[in-house]
C-alpha cells in the first residue's frame, strides 16, 4: 500500500469532520478511523502513536470546555448550571468575561466545538499510525529534496518519542520506580526528547551522506517557471482549502483547489529536473491505493454535499437545547471510509 494513500484517506476523513459539529457523526468518523487502524496497522513504532492522538483529542475537548467555563461564551442560554465569581475588567476589555454565569448551552456548544477539533487530530493520528514515514518520504517529488531532511526529522520524531516513552516507563516499572506523577514525568521527559531527536537526526544525516541533496543544473527559464507554478499552485490550494472549510465557499473552493493542485504538480514535475537521485524499488500507486485514497475523498465530497442541502443536520443547534439526531445519508457516507479495512493488504511484518 502506498503511504500517500493512507494520508489522502485520512485527510478526506478530516475534511469531513471539519464540515460538521454533530457529535454523533464525529463519533462515527472516529470509530471508522479507529477500526481501520486496528485492522491494518503493523507493530512498528509509528503504529503505536494512534492512542496518543486519541488522548490528545480528549485533552482538547477538556481544555475547550474549561476555557468556555472560565472565559464565558457568546452563546445565550437559559439553563444555568452554576454562577462563578466574576472578575471585574476595565472598559477597554469589553466583550471579555472571566467567571460569571455558566449555562448548559455554552457547555454543549464547547463540547461540540472541541469534538470537531479532536476528530481532526484523531484522523491525522490514523495516518501517522498507518503510513510508513520513511516510505512516504521516499515518495516525495524530487523538487522537494531540500525539505526532505526536515520532513524526515519531523515525521520520525513523534513515533520515536511514543516508543521511547513506553520503553522508559517499562524500565522504571521493572526497577520499582514510579511511572506517574510530576516527578516521574520530569525524569522521563528529558531522555525521551533527547533519544527521539537523536534518532531522527541520525536518519537525516544518513540521507545526506548518501547524496540526498545533489542537484543538477537547469536553465533559468525552467527555474522561474517552476517557482511561479509551484507558488501559484500552493496559493490556489490554500485558497481552495479555505473555501471548502468555510460554510459559503464550497462553490468556488473545489475548482480553485483543483486548478491550484494541477499547477503545483506541474511545478513539482519541472522542479524534479534538478534532482539526480534515484529511488530503489519505488512505491507504485496501484488499484488498492486508489481505492483507499478515493474512499476518503468520497467521504469528504459527500459530507460537503450534505452540508449544502441539510446544514441543520450537520450543525445541531444548542439554543434551544435539544438532543442531536443522526442523519441517515451523512452517516452512510462516513461508512464508506471503512473500505480500506477490506481492500488494503493485511500487515504481515513490521518495517
Amino acid at each position: 500500500m502506498h503511504p500517500g494513500a493512507w494520508w489522502l484517506w485520512a485527510l478526506g476523513l478530516a475534511a469531513a469532520a471539519s464540515r460538521t459539529t454533530n457529535p454523533l457523526l464525529l463519533g462515527l468518523l472516529v470509530a471508522v478511523a479507529g477500526y481501520v487502524v486496528a485492522a491494518r496497522r503493523t507493530d512498528a513504532p509509528w503504529a503505536r502513536s494512534y492512542v496518543t492522538f486519541v488522548k490528545l483529542g480528549l485533552a482538547v475537548i477538556v481544555i475547550r470546555v474549561v476555557f468556555s467555563i472560565a472565559l464565558g461564551s457568546p452563546i445565550p442560554g437559559t439553563h444555568t448550571l452554576v454562577t462563578l465569581p466574576e472578575v471585574p475588567l476595565p472598559e477597554w476589555a469589553q466583550g471579555i468575561r472571566i467567571g460569571g454565569r455558566v449555562t448548559a448551552e455554552q457547555i454543549v456548544f464547547a463540547l461540540y466545538d472541541g469534538a470537531k477539533l479532536a476528530a481532526l487530530l484523531i484522523c491525522v493520528g490514523a495516518a501517522n499510525a498507518l503510513a510508513n514515514p520513511a516510505r512516504l518520504l521516499k515518495s516525495l517529488p524530487g523538487a522537494l529534496y531540500e525539505a526532505g531532511v526536515a520532513v524526515v526529522v519531523a515525521m520520525t520524531f513523534a513515533p520515536n518519542m511514543v516508543a521511547d516513552i513506553a520503553r522508559l516507563r517499562t524500565a522504571r516499572r521493572l526497577r520499582g520506580r514510579p511511572t506517574n506523577g510530576v516527578r516521574a514525568v520530569a525524569q522521563i521527559g528529558l531522555p525521551v526528547l533527547e533519544g527521539a531527536l537523536e534518532r531522527s537526526v541520525a536518519v537525516a544525516a544518513s540521507m545526506d551522506a548518501r547524496g540526498y541533496g545533489r542537484t543538477a543544473q537547469v536553465p533559468p527559464a525552467v527555474r522561474h517557471t517552476t517557482t511561479a507554478l509551484t507558488l501559484g499552485g500552493l496559493l490556489g490550494v490554500c485558497a481552495g482549502s479555505y473555501g471548502l472549510l468555510a460554510a459559503e465557499g464550497a462553490g468556488y473552493g473545489l475548482p480553485l483547489m483543483a486548478i491550484g493542485l494541477l499547477a503545483a504538480l506541474a511545478g513539482l514535475r519541472l522542479g524534479g529536473r534538478r534532482s539526480v537521485r534515484t529511488r530503489y524499488r519505488p512505491d507504485r500507486f496501484g488499484a488498492r491505493s486508489w481505492l483507499v485514497a478515493g474512499s476518503g475523498a468520497l467521504v469528504a465530497a459527500l459530507m460537503i454535499r450534505a452540508g449544502a442541502y441539510d446544514p441543520e443536520a450537520l450543525h445541531p443547534g444548542v439554543v434551544p437545547l435539544v438532543a442531536p439526531a443522526l442523519p441517515l445519508w451523512p452517516a452512510l457516507s462516513i461508512l464508506i471510509g471503512l473500505l480500506p479495512a477490506f481492500v488494503a493488504p493485511a500487515p504481515k511484518e513490521s518495517v
